[in-house]
């Protein structure tokens, strides 16, 4: 986004200006301008949304610029209330179609406040908001690494960040970017520590429900490490987390005849939670073989014989697996498998793979390395 360039006009003559423009379209300002610069100020924002009722975007983002032009010459302990003000204004204009001027007024503000203002935190809250909620949040969210780098010269506190974190996650999601949501998730709840992670369950709740709801996101053990996710230890949605991490189809069947209120409570849908644990369940199933019958996954994982095939698409599809249907053999021949979770015996698995695949390639490199020696020595010879 570009940073517009104001019109040089002093305080007073915009404040006048602006007051007049309020005004004809039948806003309740009077026409003289308040004693002291901050209530004059304070005056105009709370009639800015007026201008929503324009049709023409440019007009009312020349507007609302003349707005942001006054904010940058007032004292910086004055700022904080009118900056929070002016942008819960600007976030409610997304919700009359303005959403784009919004973000550009937004942006403007943004970019004319000092980099050691407390007040860039607020401002890019409320970017974030409107950003997400006109589907343009990849213009102002790029990562998390980026947007801390953004306030290091006025680091906002672990309650704003939390705060911003919660919002993040939530446009992410109404952006169909569940990835990136997941992941500011995991640093929202690596914020809290043990002495406090018990705070920390409704975030935690909603973390899980949405690795559960999300259709591409199967492997969930890495949120049970997590301290506000073992702080719900014996409730109801750290069993259902569990069996979605490591559990089969038929314990996820059980846990919902004995807590169907409390699984539709959270907002998912039954249906989705059976597609997804028959694909994790046959992920299961396939870790340690080459070749399972049809006939098997059909009855361990309750399809029907017209249903299979569907269903293997399905799982190929998430290249978690790879596999090959034989229909004439009626079996699924696996060559290989994600696995639904990593222990330390798999990490030290992986640890000595590793440490073969070095080692042998060391034997080639020092084999190619005598044949080179010895190649050399022979053309000397011939020569």
């Amino acid at each position: 986004m570009n940073v517009p360039v104001f019109i040089e006009i002093g305080f007073e003559e915009q404040s006048e200006e602006l007051r007049s423009y309020f005004k004809s379209l039948g806003a309740e300002i009077s026409l003289e301008r308040a004693e002291d610069k901050i209530e004059d100020v304070r005056q105009i924002i709370s009639v800015c949304d007026a201008c929503f009722k324009l049709e023409a975007d440019s007009e009312i983002e020349g507007v609302l610029n003349g707005i942001v032009s006054m904010i940058p010459g007032l004292a910086d302990a004055d700022k904080e209330e009118l900056v929070l003000s002016f942008c819960e204004k600007l976030s409610k204009a997304s919700g009359q179609q303005h959403g784009m001027v919004a973000l550009k007024v937004l942006w403007s503000l943004y970019m004319c406040l000092d980099n050691d203002s407390k007040m860039k935190f607020h401002v890019y809250y409320f970017l974030v908001k409107v950003a997400g909620e006109t589907q343009e949040l990849t213009t102002v969210y790029k990562d998390m690494v980026t947007v801390k780098q953004m306030f290091q010269k006025c680091p906002p506190t672990d309650e704003q960040m939390q705060k911003l974190y919660r919002l993040l996650h939530e446009m992410l999601l109404l952006n169909g970017r569940s990835d990136d949501a997941a992941r500011v998730m995991i640093e929202l709840l690596g914020t809290y520590t043990t002495e406090n992670a018990s705070q920390a369950k409704e975030d935690a709740q909603r973390c899980i429900v949405a690795s559960l709801a999300d259709p591409n996101t199967f492997l969930m053990d890495h949120l049970l490490i997590l301290k506000p996710v073992k702080a719900l230890e014996g409730q109801p949605i750290h069993q259902l987390l569990k069996i979605f991490v490591s559990e089969q189809l038929e314990s996820y069947v059980k846990f919902y005849e004995k807590n169907q209120a409390f699984v539709d409570g959270l907002g998912l849908k039954h249906q989705d939670n059976l597609r997804k644990m028959r694909l994790l369940s046959f992920m299961q199933i396939a870790e340690n073989r080459s070749e399972i019958p049809l006939a098997e996954l059909g009855q361990n994982l309750d399809i029907g014989d017209n249903e299979i095939e569907e269903f293997l698409i399905d799982v190929i599809k998430t290249r978690l697996v790879r596999a090959k249907i034989s229909q004439g053999d009626g079996v699924v021949y696996v060559s290989s498998t994600m696995h639904r979770t990593f222990s330390p015996s798999d990490w030290n698995h992986l640890y000595n793979l590793l440490q073969g695949w070095k080692t042998n390639l060391n034997t080639v490199k020092d084999h190619l390395s005598t044949i080179a020696a010895t190649q050399v020595e022979l053309m000397h010879e011939k020569s």
